[in-house]
C-alpha cells in the first residue's frame, strides 16, 4: 500500500521488506512507544488534555489468520485479542494499552492497566489526584475499586445488581460521557483498515500499528486546517 516510486530502469526504488525491517527495529527499541508518549506530552503542554474524568474500556479484534496471544471470546463469538485503553474527556488516549487473549476476562486486566496512566502522568507532570475513573459495569469488583482509590482517584462504576453491602457513589452523567469518548476512540480506530481485523500473526507488529494509530488520533488536533 506504500507509494513506492520506480527508478530509471523501471525497478522499485526500495523494497517493501526494508520498510518492514525498519518498523520492526523501531518496535523493538521502543521508538514507537516513545512517539506515543511524546504525543501525550505535547497535548499536555498545549493544554489540550482534560483529565478530570478518565474513561476506560476494552475492545476485541478478530484475528482471521491466527497468530500468538489469541483466544476465543464466547461473548463476541470470535477468536482474537483484546486491549484495555484509557482516554480523557477530549478523546485523547493518555496511556499505552494492556493486551490479552480474547478469552481473558477484562476485569482483572484493569489492575495491570492502571499503572500506565499514572506513569505517563508522572512523566509529563500531570496530576491525576482526584480524577474520576469511569468504567463499564464489568469492572465492578472490590479489587478494582481499591486499586483506583490507592492511586488517589475515584471510581465511577455502575454496581452489579447482585452485589451486597452499602451503596457506592455513582454519577450517571459522567458515565454517559463514555459513549462520546472511549467508544468514539474505538470507532476511530476501526477506520484504520489495517486494525479493523488483525492480519499480523506476530502480536508485537499488530500492537505497534495500533500504537501508531492511537498516536495519530492524539495528533489530530494539529492536522486541522
Amino acid at each position: 500500500m506504500l507509494p513506492i516510486e520506480t527508478d530509471a530502469k523501471g525497478l522499485p526504488e526500495i523494497h517493501h521488506t526494508r520498510i518492514y525491517r525498519i518498523m520492526r527495529r523501531w518496535q523493538a527499541d521502543g521508538s514507537i512507544d516513545r512517539v506515543f508518549a511524546g504525543s501525550v506530552d505535547q497535548l499536555h503542554r498545549d493544554q489540550l488534555l482534560d483529565l478530570a474524568n478518565i474513561h476506560g474500556d476494552g475492545t476485541t479484534t478478530a484475528a482471521k489468520k491466527g497468530g500468538d496471544n489469541l483466544g476465543y471470546s464466547g461473548h463476541k463469538h470470535l477468536k482474537g485479542d483484546k486491549v484495555v485503553a484509557f482516554c480523557d474527556r477530549n478523546c485523547n488516549i493518555i496511556a499505552p494499552f494492556v493486551t490479552a487473549p480474547g478469552n481473558r476476562n477484562a476485569s482483572p486486566l484493569l489492575r495491570d492497566a492502571l499503572p500506565k496512566p499514572t506513569a505517563i502522568a508522572r512523566a509529563i507532570g500531570a496530576n491525576l489526584q482526584g480524577s474520576t475513573v469511569s468504567l463499564d459495569g464489568v469492572y465492578d469488583c472490590r479489587e478494582n475499586r481499591r486499586a483506583i482509590f490507592n492511586r488517589g482517584m475515584r471510581p465511577n462504576i455502575p454496581e452489579n445488581p447482585r452485589g451486597r453491602g452499602r451503596r457506592r457513589h455513582f454519577d450517571a452523567a459522567i458515565f454517559e460521557e463514555r459513549f462520546s469518548t472511549i467508544e468514539r476512540v474505538f470507532a476511530w480506530e476501526d477506520t484504520f483498515r489495517r486494525l479493523l481485523l488483525r492480519f499480523e500473526r506476530i502480536s508485537a507488529v499488530h500492537y505497534a500499528l495500533k500504537t501508531l494509530a492511537y498516536t495519530m488520533i492524539n495528533l489530530r488536533h494539529y492536522c486541522r486546517s
